[in-house]
């Protein structure tokens, strides 16, 4: 996998968290697959290369790096608005919280304490969704970037819900951070348009 490829990889998991935290705002659902393999993502700290952070495979953030695709395309069609606006937010709270050495003391702290409770309870329990939750309204929501999520209210004043979409925020955060590890910055995705849309495309049809 080529380092582009690999930042690709990294802007679907950005994408493929704005999606579904559009999906949940707008519905009240998710889909579990890419759900599950954004979750265990916020977990995955060392892992032996960037593909093993969602699985080992792009198939659970296939989507993500579809609207990706859609975005360096210019295609408005394809594009979901609301999500690419998450999709900045993200990146742009991410640019924060790099700067915020304490914060990220404290995420790393809190995210082991939920790492526990995923031994007890499973990896979308509801208990593991509060714990990540409360994690992303301790930290990130005290940032001076918020990000405002819009939807059906009958859904996003539910408690669940509400934390389903903070553990989802976080995941992006996650996939935002790797992608500066890798080199990422947000005036490539103007400059070097061409180049990530060969490796997006490399990735879904190559």
């Amino acid at each position: 996998m080529t380092p582009t490829e690999e930042q690709v990889i990294a802007l679907g998991g950005i994408f493929e968290a704005a999606l579904q935290v559009d999906k949940l705002a707008r519905t009240g659902q998710y889909s579990e697959g890419p759900v599950a393999c954004l979750v265990k993502s916020i977990f995955e700290r060392s892992p032996d290369d960037v593909i093993e952070i969602y699985g080992g495979s792009h198939h659970q953030i296939r989507h993500g790096i579809q609207s990706l695709e859609a975005m360096l395309e210019r295609d408005m069609a394809g594009l979901k608005r609301e999500a690419l606006r998450y999709v900045m937010n993200i990146l742009a709270l991410e640019r924060q919280l790099a700067k915020r050495d304490d914060m990220l003391q404290v995420l790393g702290q809190r995210l082991d304490q939920v790492s526990n409770q995923i031994e007890h309870f499973g990896l979308l329990h509801n208990n593991v969704m509060a714990g990540l939750g409360s994690t992303y309204q301790d930290t990130l929501s005290t940032l001076r970037m918020r990000i405002q999520v819009h939807g059906d209210m009958r859904y996003l004043q539910q408690p669940d819900t509400a934390n389903q979409i903070r553990a989802l925020l976080l995941s992006g955060i996650r996939s935002a951070r790797l992608w500066r590890q890798l080199g990422g910055h947000r005036w490539q995705l103007l400059i070097a348009r061409g180049k990530l849309l060969g490796a997006t495309r490399n990735l879904l049809h190559g």
